[in-house]
């Protein structure tokens, strides 16, 4: 009499399917990062810590009869300038990177045209399609002032 067993064994190894998961879980926190908050989580330190110097230099003139006063003005300077800095400091910081990712942009299209001008230049099929092009843009051009 024949028997069969049917033992269940994984497909793969578990230790495989961790490794997996932390790649997907690190490959998702990666993708949610934003660079900008970083930027301006930095801009407003640098601003922050300017202003503190400049509270803690005019807490130094003060008599030493005034240095629980003096800590308070100091913290009470830190405190409300990262409240009131922060969202300024963001708009900064984005805006400079949308300017940063804008002039990228245009400096690849500037590339990308430079190549297909040198194209353009050897092979005459490829002037000649650029040539119809422009032709047809002008006369559309030209038929928009009718």
């Amino acid at each position: 009499m024949t028997q069969f067993v049917h033992v269940d064994y994984p497909t793969q190894h578990s230790g495989v399917e961790r490794i997996e998961r932390a790649a997907g879980a690190l490959k998702d926190i990666a993708s949610r990062f934003d660079g900008a908050r970083g930027a301006a989580t930095l801009l407003l330190a640098a601003v922050v810590s300017a202003l503190l110097v400049v509270a803690n230099q005019v807490v130094d003139t003060w008599t030493e009869g005034h240095l629980l006063a003096a800590w308070i003005v100091l913290w009470t300077v830190a405190f409300a300038a990262l409240a009131l800095l922060a969202a300024p400091a963001r708009r900064v910081v984005l805006g400079f990177s949308a300017k940063v990712k804008a002039f990228a942009a245009a400096r690849r299209q500037a590339a990308e045209d430079r190549r297909f001008w040198d194209v353009a230049v050897t092979d005459a099929r490829v002037m000649a399609d650029l040539s119809r092009a422009m032709s047809s843009d002008a006369a559309r051009d030209v038929r928009s002032y009718y």
